[in-house]
């Protein structure tokens, strides 16, 4: 008999099922959708930071900039070297209106990967 989780008869393959259903959705522009799924999955796995980035990139991309900049900060005390959650959260701060912020993970993500895109963001010649 699979193994469940508690008594919703749900089986780790279902949380996986989920979690690719969030991307797909993500990638569809229904990040409100891509939330929901990832909640139950964040639920059942707190631990899980794969999960919990993407719906952080949901939060961002349904305008839920408070609740993004929430997950991305959790996402990067577990992987304090994670340089794409960086540059996110630096595009929260930014979308909040909070340069200074911004500009210091924006620089922490180029340190961490030089990806033309995380330079450019870093301004390092202004």
């Amino acid at each position: 008999m699979p193994e469940t989780s508690g008594s919703t008869g749900r089986t780790p393959e279902t949380y996986v099922i989920d979690f690719r259903a969030a991307e797909q959705l993500l990638t569809a522009r229904d990040p409100r959708g891509a939330v929901k799924l990832l909640d139950r999955v964040i639920a059942a796995h707190p631990e899980n930071t794969a999960a919990r980035l993407l719906r952080a990139r949901a939060f961002f991309a349904a305008a839920q900039l408070r609740p993004a900049e929430l997950e991305f900060t959790v996402v990067l005390e577990r992987e304090p070297d994670n340089a794409y959650a960086h540059f996110a959260l630096a595009r929260t701060f930014e979308r909040q209106g909070r340069p200074d912020q911004a500009i210091r993970h924006f620089r922490l993500a180029a340190a961490l990967d030089p990806n033309p895109e995380y330079l450019k963001a870093a301004r390092f010649d202004a």
